[in-house]
């Protein structure tokens, strides 16, 4: 079957005229003092544009050089493009680099006289203190740099994991050397170690405690976590773009706490959190455009590059905007998705090259997928499996000896399935997607509101 690689004419029509106003916006924040906020915003429209119709004129060249699969849960095992996801990366990072004279080229020329204003003399204290606070400084130039070179990174060694199937225990720390350059300008640039103490143990270890070189082992492991959680919760159209877009929205919405008139004005961490609002709305043009192509039914596949890219950028946001504890509050989905996968993972369990829910061709519904087990477990392995079973957090099928021939996967997807029984695939993202959100809200009230029964305040200086 031939992909579709033309747009239609109300494609075409709404992406220029999308494409249109993005460039009417940018065109007018160049009055006066500009607008990075506004352009960041227009930069994202034109790359929703650019991504949509790549990925739609690419998709048949892809194919061509073998990158394709065959959607296993439909009837018709149709081929689509593979690997997607390098283009929504290609066209962010294209995006982040174009963007960089927005927030950064005035207070460079206000700070050296330069570009093109170089009679103007401009006192000290004005170079000082004169910036906009909706404006990035200069230092955070460093900053916004090694998140692109991070980025670089883990796009490259995802496209190396697509083009090669490299093997989990191999591919499972790949984010730790594309997190190294966001480490080092950590270190040289904030290099803060200390975390609050909860005021319970305050009285025993003080207020704050130096975690040193721990701190950045923490860093780099939320950098591995991040990419690698998104890529195991996934086997279903559409759940990996929609997962990191669900957090991404989460995301902005504790940025936006930080901005005025939310915030109080001028707010000490409103630097971090505009960084943060820069990274991630280009990240939700460019995954809103792979959506169209991945949601149920899917036309296209992601790919793991798109898994290492999303989780980069999240881990990129949360570590570099200095919330990174916040960030974990609203991945909780992917630690229990994780947690509950371990035994899989480590091989305490069985696990089968892939874990995605199985499709029944006869009722057209995804049902949870097993493994079989060659020699039935014994002792604790046997007791802890049959305790999670009497919880319904995994289903178990044992011989006429009680011995365990076969168990569930141990994936969320599969656990939705065993809890509300077989559904169709669109349904099965949907309710996970909203137990993300859930999760998510949760976790915004968690630190902005229940966190202050064990912190002194919250940094937004709300109390209860």
């Amino acid at each position: 079957m031939t992909h579709a690689t033309a747009l239609s004419r109300t494609e075409q029509f709404s992406l220029i005229s999308l494409s249109a106003a993005c460039i009417a916006i940018l065109a007018n924040t160049f009055q006066g003092d500009g607008a990075p906020l506004a352009a960041s915003l227009a930069f994202s429209g034109i790359a929703f544009a650019a991504t949509y119709s790549m990925i739609r004129w690419l998709g048949e060249v892809f194919m061509r050089a073998g990158l394709k699969g065959k959607d296993m849960s439909k009837v018709r095992k149709v081929e689509i493009p593979e690997t997607m996801g390098a283009v929504c990366a290609a066209v962010y990072l294209l995006t982040l680099i174009v963007f960089i004279p927005f927030p950064f080229y005035k207070d460079i020329v206000a700070a050296t006289s330069g570009g093109g204003n170089r009679d103007v003399v401009i006192e000290l204290e004005q170079v000082e203190t004169g910036r906009f606070l909706h404006r990035f400084p200069h230092s955070k130039l460093a900053l916004y740099l090694s998140a692109i070179m991070s980025l670089q990174s883990v796009v490259i060694l995802g496209i190396g994991d697509d083009l090669f199937d490299i093997r989990w225990r191999h591919k499972l720390f790949i984010p730790a050397f594309a997190s190294i350059p966001m480490l080092v300008v950590y270190f040289v640039d904030f290099g803060v170690t200390k975390v609050v103490v909860p005021r319970p143990l305050q009285a025993y270890v003080g207020e704050l405690v130096d975690l040193g070189w721990l701190y950045y082992g923490y860093m780099a492991a939320i950098a591995i976590f991040c990419p690698n959680s998104i890529n195991i919760l996934a086997g279903i159209n559409g759940i990996e773009v929609s997962q990191s877009l669900v957090i991404a929205w989460l995301l902005l919405v504790n940025d936006m706490l930080y901005l005025a008139p939310i915030a109080s004005y001028p707010h000490p961490a409103t630097d971090s959190h505009l960084f943060s609002i820069y990274l991630l709305l280009p990240f939700i043009g460019v995954s809103l455009a792979l959506w169209c192509h991945n949601w149920f039914p899917a036309k296209v596949f992601v790919g793991d590059t798109y898994c290492y890219f999303a989780g980069m950028v999240f881990a990129i946001v949360g570590i570099l905007g200095h919330f990174s504890k916040t960030l974990l509050l609203l991945i909780i989905p992917q630690i229990f998705n994780f947690l509950y996968s371990a035994p899989q993972l480590f091989g305490i369990v069985p696990c089968p090259r892939h874990r995605l829910p199985k499709f029944n061709a006869r009722t057209g519904l995804m049902e949870m997928s097993v493994t079989e087990w060659k020699q039935p477990p014994s002792g604790a392995l046997s007791t802890g499996i049959k305790f999670l079973a009497g919880f319904r957090l995994i289903e178990v099928k044992v011989n006429e000896k009680d011995e365990i021939i076969e168990t569930s996967n141990l994936t969320i997807l599969n656990l939705w399935l065993v809890w509300f029984g077989p559904m169709r695939e669109d349904r099965l993202a949907m309710g996970v997607l909203l137990v993300q959100a859930a999760c998510g809200l949760m976790g915004l009230v968690i630190r902005h509101k229940l966190a202050l029964w064990i912190f002194e305040q919250d940094n937004r200086e709300f109390r209860l």
